[in-house]
């Protein structure tokens, strides 16, 4: 979730990139720098933490004469030489957050520049090859790895025939930009499945990896393809495809505001964000599942030691988090075969709870700063246990709190309601729970490999539901948006994804919502139910499906609108159901993940119908800092 942003042309670059980033801040945070090129070589700043502090990094490094990185301001825009640079904003997955660690890398002449977002699966390969030709690296970070495999390539052509050549050898999922002291009017890009797009203006060229970084300078935009190369000089762009082929692209202009940029031209921030989990799910779960031999959790926030010897697990969170959590519940205890216990933060902190030094306490927290999940932490700390943090926000209290913080990478949500960083949470108690199961041996080698295949295949299949669900959805929700009650149902892991999308309905619709089990309907709620009432059904494919069936039909028996969530190619549930929505076929477990999102997209057009705010609903916050 790294943000990149370049610049060639004839206006100072390091105000301009220092300018896009704040546009990109969102996509991390841990650590930012900026390189330009002055006088034949390469100046580059970088400093920890927020933008503010890369900026005060900046002015702390200014010479007499004005620019710390492109000297002298005097000379006039139109007598000076092409001025080219990056910058980048970091999301950490391999490296501690370090100076060292942040971005711009380089190679080891300090000739070649680059800033990634995305990750370098087999970095290791061609670390090592390029330290044994005298490469000498000083990041613990995948990245720099292509700093030195350009200049590696740049010994026999250009910095274009380079970029093409380390093109050809990386593996992942990124995009990068590259600049080179001995082509100082050029910045070459690549994409691979993550986002770059192009920026075109008058004797000057903008890339970044959000329309947001440049759309005060330009509204004339270009994108760049995934597998696609792209070369920006001050007179113009040109594209091409992996193997040099020249290629013609498009200049598109978008009528844009400021904010609208930043939502990516999405009508509000948590329909982006919606679209945003593909992308968000891949950066969380791709760093942990790199090799072939299962999951590696080990970070230097985390030591994997923190998961042996241990008898019971207790979850610890609120609101969307806790159904986080209790998906996480129903993997840990199916694939690793520990007992779970769940709870709500703020009730188990007044049970007087027995802990001990063989448990393993998980506090889910989306902001790590929640009141009543740090106060269980704490406790729970207190009396022994063993207490890991899953959040997204580093540096936030419940990091201090914990002995090991498995840190989901779903970048900034700016919506009140949590869409992303629910997914990523789910991802992220997922590979702990096969981890769990790998470390116990609860799981046969085979099993655990196919489970791992069908997890890296997520993010995919979250863009291909996506993509087809937008215009059922928006006419189901039209449908029923006059609603005043919505029961929503599920068994076993259906369950938590119906709490889940019973209160995405109530944050952002304010219609009265409920979700039960459904062997509890008929212990009361079925007594709600008549003719006008819709029932949300999660029928994905599982073991105890045809129970869920069965309660499918006792609401049609009451006259109630049946919409359900089912698995692709699964012919049992349409006859019983007025709506079916389906998500792609995998492991019944990994389901839930995917079962989520046409609730979220249902509860977000319901609100837009009825003219809500979704991104600020009222009464609410992002963070609950209080109990």
């Amino acid at each position: 979730m790294c943000g990149i942003v370049g610049y060639v042309g004839q206006r100072s670059a390091q105000e301009i990139l220092l300018a896009g980033l704040e546009k990109v801040e969102y996509r991390g945070y841990d650590s930012a720098g900026v390189s330009v090129l002055r006088d034949g070589a390469i100046a580059s700043v970088r400093a920890v933490g927020e933008l503010s502090n890369l900026r005060a990094a900046v002015h702390d490094a200014a010479d007499a004469s004005g620019d710390v990185l492109e000297g002298s301001t005097a000379v006039a825009v139109a007598e000076r030489a092409p001025m080219t640079g990056i910058g980048h904003t970091r999301w950490a997955t391999h490296g501690r957050v370090t100076e060292s660690n942040a971005h711009p890398h380089f190679d080891t002449s300090d000739r070649v520049h680059v800033v990634v977002n995305g990750i370098v699966e087999n970095y290791m390969v061609l670390k090592r090859r390029l330290v044994d030709m005298g490469a000498a690296f000083t990041s613990e970070t995948d990245a720099e790895v292509i700093a030195h495999l350009v200049s590696h390539h740049m010994a026999r052509g250009s910095l274009v025939e380079a970029v093409r050549a380390a093109y050809a050898e990386l593996q992942g999922h990124y995009a990068f930009v590259v600049m080179s002291a001995d082509e100082p009017d050029t910045l070459v890009g690549a994409r691979k499945e993550c986002p770059l797009v192009i920026g075109c203006g008058d004797g000057e060229q903008f890339v970044g990896s959000d329309i947001a970084c440049f759309l005060e300078h330009t509204r004339d935009v270009q994108y760049v393809l995934d597998g696609e190369l792209v070369v920006l000089r001050p007179a113009g762009v040109d594209f091409m495809s992996a193997d040099g082929t020249p290629l013609e692209r498009a200049v598109t202009h978008v009528d844009w505001d400021a904010e609208t940029a930043e939502k990516g031209g999405y009508e509000t921030f948590m329909l982006k964000e919606i679209h945003d989990q593909a992308d968000a799910v891949a950066e969380t779960i791709r760093p942990r599942t790199l090799g072939t031999a299962g999951v590696d959790l080990a970070d230097p926030d985390f030591d994997e030691a923190l998961l042996h010897g241990i008898d019971r697990v207790l979850i610890l969170a609120a609101g969307t988090s806790f159904h986080a959590g209790l998906i996480a519940r129903y993997a840990i205890e199916e694939w690793a075969r520990v007992p779970v216990e769940m709870d709500i933060a703020s009730e188990w902190i007044y049970r007087n709870p027995i802990v001990s030094e063989r448990e393993l306490v998980i506090g889910i927290t989306q902001s790590g700063e929640t009141a009543d999940t740090l106060t269980a932490m704490r406790l729970a700390r207190e009396r022994g246990a063993k207490v890991i943090a899953c959040t997204n926000v580093r540096g936030s209290s419940v990091t201090r709190e914990c002995d090991g913080v498995l840190y989901t990478r779903a970048g900034a949500e700016v919506s009140v309601a949590a869409t992303k960083t629910f997914v990523c949470q789910v991802a992220t108690m997922y590979l702990l729970a096969l981890r769990l199961a790998e470390l116990r041996g609860a799981m046969e080698p085979a099993r655990i490999a196919a489970l791992l295949a069908e997890i890296k295949h997520l993010p995919h299949q979250i863009t291909e539901l996506i993509e087809g669900l937008n215009g059922r959805l928006l006419a189901t929700a039209e449908k029923h948006a006059p609603s005043t009650f919505f029961l929503y149902l599920g068994r076993h892991v259906g369950r938590a994804v119906a709490l889940e999308g019973a209160l995405k309905l109530k944050e952002i619709s304010y219609i009265a919502t409920d979700a039960y089990a459904g062997g509890e309907m008929k212990h009361g709620p079925i007594a709600l139910l008549d003719e006008q009432t819709p029932v949300v059904c999660i029928a994905t494919d599982m073991p105890i499906l045809d129970k869920m069936v069965g309660n499918i039909e006792e609401v049609r028996a009451r006259g109630a609108h049946v919409i359900a969530v089912a698995t692709e190619g699964d012919d049992r549930i349409e006859p019983v159901a007025e709506e079916t929505f389906f998500v792609p076929r995998t492991d019944w477990m990994l389901q839930a993940l995917l079962a989520v999102i046409p609730l979220q997209l249902f509860a977000y057009h319901i609100a837009r119908k009825r003219g809500l705010n979704v991104d600020k609903p009222r009464n609410l916050a992002k963070t609950v800092t209080v109990e």
